[in-house]
């Protein structure tokens, strides 16, 4: 075979692999892209209604909504502040802010920070309210406490105070310290009976200007 005529096949052979390999379309039936359309919509629904049931789950069995009633935690929560709380694997620690029943005759929620656990002794001096605890080891703690208001100049007390807290329990104090209902209240309050104990607030979503985390 001649030189010419090898070339002339070998381009016959490209052109047909070039012919081979061009995409052809074809025509999509209507009735299918219809189909394929259903099943999207399907799909979306499918991953909106799981997600709407998660949430549904989370905040029935791990977190809770509530909302700030008063003003017995200024300054560090306020009145009307949605609060998200959780009670998931929870054990009570000093310096936590919780959400609990009313041990009184009211049954109602209250919000307040925690500030002696099952065998603390708990000393406050009302005319400094200056705490400290001492735990079952001895050891003596002065609290710091930089987020407490005692700008209220009425003290619902004075002098020296201690209160032994027993098992099960904790001692709860509003930060607006001349203007709550708490731990000190025993015909309102008292100690709280840890079971009593909604959650621990973690997040507070409005006013969104303070959208976060609670210290």
């Amino acid at each position: 075979m001649s030189e010419q005529n090898f070339n002339e096949v070998q381009d016959t052979a490209t052109e047909n692999e070039i012919v081979t390999d061009t995409p052809v379309e074809v025509p999509q039936n209507p009735e299918e892209t219809r189909k394929r359309k259903l099943l999207s919509v399907i799909d979306y629904i499918e991953i909106f209604a799981i997600g709407v049931c998660a949430v549904l789950i989370l905040f029935s069995f791990v977190f809770r909504i509530c909302t700030v009633d008063g003003d017995s935690m200024n300054n560090t929560l306020h009145n009307g502040e949605k609060l998200i709380i959780s009670d998931m694997f929870y054990t009570p620690e000093r310096g936590d802010i919780v959400v609990f029943h009313q041990t009184g005759h009211s049954n109602m929620p209250l919000v307040k920070r925690v500030i002696g656990i099952s065998g603390d002794t708990v000393t406050i001096d009302f005319d400094t309210w200056t705490v400290s605890i001492t735990d079952n080891n001895g050891t003596v703690t002065v609290l710091n406490e930089p987020y407490i208001n005692i700008d209220t100049p009425v003290h619902r007390q004075s002098g020296t105070h201690t209160y032994v807290v027993p098992e099960g329990s904790v001692f709860v104090l509003g930060d607006n310290r001349n203007d709550s209902m708490d731990s000190t209240d025993f015909i309102n309050v008292g100690y709280v009976d840890c079971r009593r104990i909604l959650g621990k607030v973690i997040f507070r979503y409005s006013p969104m200007d303070k959208f976060g985390t609670i210290e």
